[in-house]
């Protein structure tokens, strides 16, 4: 053993193998600051390069992306409020709110202090674990993820606001949205309605983007003003720092969870932030704060998604079982450098999963440390005229966003559930609530149906089951008390609580939500049992709440805030609400028209005359800078421009086709 561990030290502290480590950093710090890629695109992006390298340095530099982009990822969650990728999405909540408040730098230290320690704890926790992780992974059956996918939807209980009935309708959505395509079961498609978009269902990239990043641009564009309130970024660096040590036990207990849940194979980055941020909602006992501008609500989530990563490395080299499709594509470069996952490599290839482990310690550091180094001036973003901004979050979001399938039916997509996220937020359903139903809804069903197959429904006697339900209901009562209240305040229900016609905008919301339900109930009467089920149940659960709402909106004169508020009495902005929605619109039907590269050329010289009033000189300025950044990142990643009828009926040149 000690011969083991000097093997994969003298590996890992080769020259060459911290310089291809780094270069996998440099790669996904720039994919990671980029919203809506991933690891999927950076990891695709390095996988040609590893012909004729040595398994270790190949390893070294895709490890080295792996590990910074849950780093990374997090200035556009915090700066701009779109989640980077899908374990950032909960930083969203109050890292964003700080930023607003020009406190963008506290946000951003102790997010990273938190990732960096989070990967570094991670990888020590695994260096002790990976011996006996084999038989402790394989007691997990179809049972217990099912049970733990229940688990994970308990967080609902967490960020359902003051109405809980809110809270469940919206995860009902989630869950529907969720199993839009084919049942695991069966094969038969749900609500696809010959729409060939829907038969592999919606990708998370869309929904995480219609639900956060559409809804904030639009209501930065109604402020009209910077990110940050006021002239400052907020001289809080060192402050963020001293927050993540006065919370140092709960990134502590995060990183443990993160560790955990990523090397239980199927959960995933996806909901592991919830989870952390749901559990530092239900160990503290002030919170007021959480969703206006925490400290907690970054620390959490930070703190377990980079350990998730080297928890999901377990898996992926001891079985083969890519917990993400991240981890798929880097199953990919494993074969390319003839390594095979399996006993192996916790036997024979022993040094070098410890190479990759320590190797995910050392890359947190290092890409922690950039993020440091150019996190001051990459804050001063939210102190730009968001007017100026808002036209590249918009190219940016869309572009990435086309991504997700390569289909224009994606920025389709993206639209509507832009809508429906603002309607949400304006009314206070909660969309965090909707993104957990979502994520959860597919591998729910499909270990339920496995549980049932295997077991028959005697498998909730199972002794894992039962440990973990009981997790699941103390989850659920810790929850109900420690709700996440982001809906305002009771005198705005005292004012809107006697006007019928002032409630009517949320009443028919309601209804609206409600109809959403009814079509998926009677699409799932149309399916066989096993089929249809999974559908049914949402369905019913979330329109007998829908219906409660209604009821409650038409017959109550007064009520809690988060059933009255509309943004209008809130005083937001001055601008109308749907703005920024038409002009996303206005891009994505150019794209159709003439394809998305002059679509862009000519909506950003348009948005930027028109809607910010900027000089000529700077419109030209911006204009190139963006025509530039795109084409290079499209070359560099080999991504798609979306196609219009201009590219259909003409053979037009490189960019343009």
């Amino acid at each position: 053993m000690v011969e083991v561990f000097f093997a994969a030290l003298a590996d890992l502290l080769s020259v060459q193998h911290l310089l291809y480590m780094l270069v996998g950093v440099l790669v996904g710090l720039c994919v990671g600051i980029f919203p809506g890629l991933g690891g999927i695109a950076g990891l695709s992006l390095l996988v040609p390069f590893l012909f004729g390298l040595d398994n270790v340095s190949a390893l070294a530099m895709l490890i080295g992306l792996v590990a910074v982009i849950p780093t990374s990822d997090t200035f556009s969650s915090v700066l701009m409020g779109i989640p980077g990728s899908s374990a950032s999405q909960a930083t969203v909540l109050d890292g964003f709110p700080l930023a607003k408040n020009g406190e963008a730098a506290r946000a951003l230290s102790a997010a990273f202090i938190s990732s960096l320690f989070g990967g570094v704890v991670g990888a020590i926790i695994l260096t002790g674990f990976v011996l006996i992780a084999r038989p402790l992974i394989l007691m997990f059956g179809s049972a217990e993820l099912f049970m733990l996918s229940l688990f994970g939807l308990s967080m609902v209980a967490v960020l359902a606001g003051r109405s809980l009935p809110k809270g469940l309708a919206a995860c009902a959505l989630g869950l529907g949205i969720g199993s839009l395509g084919g049942a695991p079961a069966t094969g038969e498609f749900r609500m696809v309605y010959d729409i060939h978009y829907l038969y592999d269902g919606i990708p998370l990239v869309i929904v995480g983007l219609g639900l956060f990043a559409i809804p904030e641009i639009v209501d930065l564009l109604r402020a009209d003003r910077s990110i940050a309130q006021g002239a400052r970024i907020g001289t809080g660096w060192f402050k963020g720092i001293r927050d993540w040590w006065a919370n140092l036990f709960l990134s502590v207990r995060c990183a443990g969870l993160g560790c955990l849940i990523g090397a239980i194979p199927g959960l995933g980055g996806s909901v592991v932030d919830w989870i952390a941020y749901g559990h530092a909602v239900q160990t503290t006992k002030d919170t007021s704060r959480f969703g206006k501008g925490d400290i907690r609500g970054v620390i959490a989530p930070e703190s377990s998604n980079n350990a998730m990563q080297g928890g999901a490395m377990l898996p992926t080299l001891m079985f083969g079982i890519p917990g993400s499709g991240a981890m798929a594509v880097f199953l990919g470069g494993m074969a390319l450098v003839g390594l095979e996952p399996g006993p192996s490599m916790v036997g024979a290839d022993l040094n070098v999963t410890y190479a990759v482990i320590w190797s995910l310690a050392i890359a947190n550091i290092m890409g922690a440390g950039l993020c440091i180094m150019l996190a001051q001036p990459i804050s001063r973003l939210t102190l730009i005229p968001f007017q100026l901004l808002a036209p590249f979050m918009i190219v940016v979001v869309c572009f990435a966003a086309f991504q997700a399938t390569r289909a224009l039916e994606d920025l389709i997509a993206l639209l509507l559930l832009g809508m429906i996220g603002i309607l949400m937020k304006r009314f206070g359903w909660p969309r965090p609530a909707l993104l957990i139903g979502f994520v959860l809804a597919p591998q729910a069903e499909n270990y339920f149906y496995q549980a049932v197959q295997f077991y028959g429904f005697d498998f909730i006697s199972r002794p894992g089951v039962i440990v973990i339900g009981i997790l699941t209901i103390i989850s659920v009562a810790i929850g109900l008390r420690n709700r996440v209240d982001d809906s305002g305040s009771d005198s705005v229900a005292a004012h809107a609580g006697g006007n019928l016609s002032r409630r009517m905008p949320q009443i028919l919301f309601a209804l609206f939500v409600a109809g959403l339900f009814l079509t998926a109930l009677i699409d799932s009467m149309e399916h066989s049992f096993l089929g249809g089920i999974f559908t049914m149940g949402s369905s019913i659960i979330g329109l007998a709440l829908t219906l409660i709402l209604v009821v409650t909106l038409v017959v109550s004169q007064q009520g809690h805030a988060s059933l009255f508020d509309t943004e209008a009495e809130r005083g937001t902005g001055r601008r109308g609400l749907w703005e920024g929605l038409l002009w996303i619109t206005g891009l994505v039907a150019l794209s159709a028209l003439v394809g998305f590269y002059l679509a862009m050329l000519a909506f950003f010289p348009l948005f930027l005359r028109v809607r910010a009033r900027a000089s000529w000189l700077k419109t030209a300025i911006l204009t190139i800078g963006i025509a530039v950044f795109i084409l290079v990142l499209a070359n560099a990643l080999s991504l798609n421009f979306p196609r219009g009828l201009l590219q259909d009926a003409y053979d037009l040149p490189w960019p343009f086709r």
